[in-house]
């Protein structure tokens, strides 16, 4: 097993740490030593593919592991963000960092939707024996994912440490915590319409592969 190879397995297995140090409330810190491990899981996507292409060690482990790193990475952080309460310190239990929750749901589907349509394209393509490489609008809409999945958990760690400094004093008074979240809906708007236009743009652009042989 090459060097690529063996740093892709190791963000396989950064994830269940991220994981645990992200639902571990009694660990001091927890969430920020989370994001920590989860930018250096987010780090190794680019230093793999980049020594592999550099080195010449590009192999076909490499292309089957890499995707299925990706895609847990983003997964479990989005599952996380929908599904887990921000728990202020010395407050009450409050929504999961993207709210209204419909919002972190239907992005979370969109997301994910995307990601199981092209892995069955793609598995369309190898009974095929067509090879259907990675453009640049997946590259971009991956680095925008992890981008906007490490703020809203910067923001989770923000809200439970300091929330009683971000939160809105009275009703209808404009707050840090309304700039956070509008700053997030930025992000996660700019990433589903990547994650949208990417998908439809890789179908198109290998449409030969939906063709059915004669």
């Amino acid at each position: 097993m090459n060097l690529p190879n063996k740093i892709t397995i190791c963000r396989i297995l950064l994830i269940p740490i991220f994981i645990f140090f992200y639902l571990a409330s009694f660990i001091p810190y927890g969430k920020l030593i989370a994001v920590l491990i989860f930018c250096i899981a987010s780090f190794t996507d680019y230093l793999d593919g980049n020594i592999a292409r550099k080195r010449n060690l590009v192999t076909n482990l490499g292309k089957f592991l890499d995707p299925i790193a990706d895609k847990m990475l983003v997964m479990s952080g989005l599952l996380l963000l929908v599904s887990v309460p921000i728990i202020p310190s010395g407050g009450q239990l409050l929504e999961p960092a993207i709210w209204p929750s419909y919002v972190g749901v239907i992005a979370t589907v969109i997301i994910l939707g995307r990601e199981f349509i092209i892995s069955a394209f793609r598995m369309i393509a190898a009974s095929k024996n067509v090879v259907v490489a990675a453009d640049i609008y997946g590259k971009i809409k991956t680095v925008f994912q992890l981008i906007t999945l490490i703020y809203y958990f910067v923001y989770v760690f923000i809200v439970e440490e300091f929330y009683s400094a971000i939160a809105p004093q009275a009703e209808g008074v404009f707050s840090a915590n309304m700039v956070l979240c509008l700053i997030g809906y930025i992000l996660l708007a700019i990433t589903v319409v990547l994650t949208i236009v990417s998908g439809i743009k890789y179908i198109t652009n290998n449409k030969q592969v939906l063709k059915d042989e004669k």
